[in-house]
């Protein structure tokens, strides 16, 4: 399956943490038709959350309309939500980039949060009873959503 791939150089936060990824098309050529709309994908890599937390934002988002998608995370009270909302807004800002997109009728195709690697790709320790040490984990997470342009409006959340 061929897949071509157009990005862009990631935007710097105002935070200093990872960055987002910004454009990235994908545009599948082996098992779609020729007119099936292509898909919007944004990456937030490195996100310090863990990947367990995250998915409770991305199960909430996956497979409704993104107008919904973004009232939802909004307004959702975890952590991850904001994360998501971030994510969300670029992968809609790429979409809007072509010219033959509607964003009114995008809808979240796939929203996953993956586990990257531990921070600094070690365990921390601390005291435990009796002069023990005790190991804990500071864990990221690699945040993808995907956008795709509605056919028909019978989509969940449309």
């Amino acid at each position: 399956m061929a897949t071509e791939t157009e990005s862009q150089e990631p935007e710097t936060p105002v935070d200093g943490g990872p960055a987002v990824e910004t454009a990235e098309v994908v545009k599948d050529e082996g098992g779609q038709s020729a007119d099936a709309p292509a898909r919007h994908v944004a990456r937030h890599r490195f996100a310090r959350i863990t990947a367990r937390k995250a998915r409770l934002a991305a199960d909430l988002v996956r497979g409704r309309s993104v107008n919904q998608a973004l009232d939802l995370l909004r307004f959702a009270p975890q952590r991850s939500a904001a994360f998501f909302l971030k994510v969300l807004e670029s992968a809609v800002a790429n979409a809007a980039q072509d010219p033959a997109v509607n964003v009114n009728r995008l809808f979240v195709v796939d929203a996953r949060a993956d586990d990257g690697p531990l921070l600094q790709g070690r365990m921390r320790w601390r005291p435990g009873p009796q002069g023990r040490a005790m190991p804990y984990r500071k864990r990221t997470s690699h945040l993808t959503i995907v956008v795709q342009e509605s056919a028909e409006n019978t989509r969940r959340g449309a």
